[in-house]
């Protein structure tokens, strides 16, 4: 048993295509139904072949093979296994087709193809633009820390110009509760400049996705 290369899993037609005509013939088949219906019923491992379809379905071997081959033509039914028969002829084996059918207003100027390959660049600008945040993130947390420390060593300052005539345990314990207020205050700095950063970036590769889908409605 021999198995074929395997497809895409979405079939994307036009209205204006004579595919999508084709497609709606094939499905308004009364025997392309049953057949569809039949192979629903069926397994991955199950060897499902037209000779089988004609005697469970006790249909002509001929009206078996015609809506086969019309099912398989919409990309409704696929052909990923065959084996050889005695006389070597080649044998399909035939199981409904795995996809999402996307049907597409009539000929647009660009195909939703060629629309979704052109997100590339953005998805990539926008990764790209994460990456810079990350970095810029690790090399400003050493300066976060600094400013963490200054912060409540400023802080251990004016708590001990308050309580200067306090005694030394008092002093002491106002310095160990004023660092986790600055190293707080500190973090949200943080978050809030990792935002802002993410902010900058989006719109950069917002705005880079504008000028390039500019130049090229200009080459067309």
């Amino acid at each position: 048993m021999a198995k074929k290369p395997s497809k895409q899993t979405f079939l994307l037609v036009s209205l204006s295509e004579e595919k999508t005509k084709k497609l709606a013939n094939v499905i308004t088949s009364v025997s392309a139904r049953k057949i569809l219906d039949y192979l629903a019923t069926k397994g991955e491992d199950d060897e499902v072949t037209e000779t089988q379809i004609s005697k469970d379905l006790n249909f002509p071997l001929s009206t078996v093979h015609y809506n086969l081959q019309q099912l398989q033509a919409g990309n409704l039914v696929d052909v990923d296994e065959f084996h050889y028969s005695e006389k070597g002829k080649e044998v399909n084996h035939y199981k409904l087709a795995n996809k999402y059918i996307i049907i597409a207003p009539s000929a647009p100027t660009q195909s939703i193809r060629d629309k979704l390959k052109s997100l590339l660049p953005v998805a990539l600008l926008t990764a790209g633009a994460a990456a810079l945040v990350q970095v810029f993130s690790k090399l400003s947390q050493p300066s976060l820390n600094s400013f963490s420390f200054g912060a409540a060593q400023k802080s251990t300052e004016y708590a001990s110009r308050l309580v200067a005539d306090a005694a030394t345990e008092a002093v002491a314990e106002v310095t160990i509760a004023a660092q986790p207020l600055a190293q707080e205050a500190a973090g949200n700095v943080l978050v809030e400049m990792k935002s802002l950063w993410f902010i900058v970036g989006a719109a950069f590769a917002l705005i880079a996705y504008l000028i390039i889908e500019k130049m090229r409605n200009n080459k067309d």
